[in-house]
Order: C-alpha cells, then structure tokens, then sequence
C-alpha cells in the first residue's frame, strides 16, 4: 500500500509550498492576459500601473497576489484563464 501524501499546512510550515513560485506564475499569467489585445478587460490599465508600480517599489509578488485576489480573479475571469483561476485558488489555499 502506497502511503499518501500528506497535504501541506500553512498554519503549520510554509515547508513544501512553492508560494513564491506560485506567484511568480499568477503575475505571468496577468502579464499574458493583459498582452492580450482582442478581448481586453476592464482590468488592463488598472493592472499595466499595478505591474509597474511593484517592480519600482521592489514589492513581493505574493504580497501583490494575495492584496489583488479579488481583481485578479475578475481579470482571470473574463479571460477565461482555467489554469490562472485555479492557482489563484491554489494561493488562497496554500499560502494566503
């Protein structure tokens, strides 16, 4: 019988969770759907300065995820964007 793998635990250890990796994916896939130029979202301008403002402070792009999950589900959202939604709810879960 093959032991199973125990789920990680935030409230226990950030030991085994890749939320900074995690993060990094969310903003790409924000970069994606804003690069995006036949359906854009209302979002888009709101997100291009969001970008530019955490590369100029040096901000955390997790601290960015997890302050922006609300919009960024809206932008996920509206692109349609599966894989981008569901690590965002991955983030929420695991490292939020």
């Amino acid at each position: 019988m093959q032991p199973t793998a125990a789920k990680a635990d935030r409230y226990i250890s950030f030991e085994g969770i890749e939320c900074d990796d995690f993060a990094r994916q969310v903003v790409s896939y924000i970069r994606d759907c804003i690069a995006e130029g036949q359906n854009p979202s209302d979002w888009q301008a709101y997100f291009e300065r969001k970008l530019v403002e955490i590369a100029g402070i040096g901000q955390d792009e997790l601290f960015f995820v997890g302050s922006q999950v609300n919009y960024i589900r809206e932008l996920f959202e509206h692109h349609e964007h599966a894989d981008g939604l569901a690590l965002l709810d991955k983030i929420e879960d695991e490292c939020c």
